[in-house]
């Protein structure tokens, strides 16, 4: 199955999920196989509802959106254009999956069999109804792909080499039960603002989607603010307001009053409006409804203090402050070249 054969299997796959990008499904007439997949798939977005409380439709919807846009024929071509296919040496890579967000092992499913590699997947049980039902479909299109994607709830064997996803205590256990293998481990990361006092109205609000969106569970939400001394929080608070139907949803509402009970009887101080909570800590992972912040004296110091940090960030959201800042509003919305932990995961495939 040459390059070109899976880009356009995994364009196809992208027309059919963006059938699913918006909360009153749009069927198109002109996608493939609907007949065989588009109620099915349906069924398998309200189980993953039904089986995992953060996975809203909203959300799930917000998720299929960001692989419908990467999906496309120009898109997959550019990310693979740099890489150099012609002397694969298939293997079966196994992939462990988070299942934090929505479809969130779904890029190194991707980057698997666009490599021309076969898959050996271990879900998250808390992400399991909507991979299975996609690789049906990409099998049905493509049916080279038959054979070359396994799934397990077993113990993982017959792999060559693997990908795993978890926190920094499971980690410790893949790093050593997998240290016969070529790997990526990735371990926990979390993702930072940095505001200077001078943010637009339209920015602090596009930085509230990077703290709401899915709760703020993802690797790629906004859980620490970098702030300059004196900082006023009123524009930060008020442009916060835009997500306040939050708190409206049960599961976050409980978290919310779970945590800030702990912070009163604790005696901790925090700032709050009602549906977030906003704490000086100088942790990078903040519960959720809560985010952390600390204060910086200047750029410089900060720029040095991140680096000394990097493992323990993954994006950066900022104005003007670094290289690899990602502006406000947009943590959630990856290209297929923007890599988990900055690990170049198609490089690491083609040297197997």
């Amino acid at each position: 199955m040459e390059l070109q054969q899976r880009i356009n299997a995994f364009s196809k796959l992208g027309a059919f999920i963006k059938q699913f990008t918006s909360e009153d499904f749009q069927k198109n007439e002109t996608v493939l196989h609907n007949d065989l997949f588009f109620e099915g798939f349906k069924h398998q977005i309200k189980l993953a509802q039904e089986h995992n409380g953060w996975f809203t439709k909203k959300n799930i919807v917000f998720a299929l959106n960001g692989w419908a846009n990467e999906l496309t024929d120009s898109q997959l071509s550019q990310w693979t254009s740099k890489y150099d296919f012609t002397n694969v040496h298939p293997q079966n890579v196994a992939i462990i999956m988070a299942g934090n967000i929505p479809l969130v092992g779904f890029h190194d499913f991707l980057a698997v069999l666009i490599s021309g590699h076969s898959v050996v997947v271990k879900q998250s049980s808390n992400d399991k109804n909507l991979l299975p039902f996609l690789a049906k479909y990409l099998e049905y299109i493509a049916p080279e792909f038959k054979g070359k994607i396994q799934f397990t709830e077993e113990k993982l064997s017959d792999f060559d080499a693997v990908i795993a996803t978890g926190s920094n205590n499971t980690a410790r256990y893949f790093e050593y039960y997998f240290k016969g293998k070529p790997s990526i481990i990735r371990k926990n990361r979390n993702s930072v603002a940095v505001l200077n006092g001078k943010e637009t109205k339209e920015e602090l609000e596009n930085l509230s989607d990077d703290i709401f969106r899915y709760y703020g569970l993802g690797c790629r939400n906004v859980s620490k603010l970098f702030l300059p001394r004196g900082y006023a929080f009123d524009a930060f608070f008020e442009a916060m307001y835009k997500w306040h139907p939050i708190i409206n949803e049960s599961k976050y509402a409980n978290n919310y009053d779970y945590n800030k009970a702990v912070y009163l009887m604790s005696e901790f101080e925090m700032l709050e409006n009602g549906f977030l909570m906003i704490k000086e800590d100088e942790s990078f992972a903040s519960p959720i409804a809560t985010v952390f912040y600390e204060y910086y004296d200047t750029k410089v110091a900060l720029q040095e203090k991140l680096k000394n940090h990097a493992d323990n960030v993954q994006c950066i959201v900022a104005e003007g402050f670094s290289s690899q800042e990602i502006t406000f509003g947009n943590t959630q919305k990856p290209a297929l070249w923007d890599y988990a932990d900055e690990v170049d995961t198609i490089a690491f495939l083609l040297k197997l």
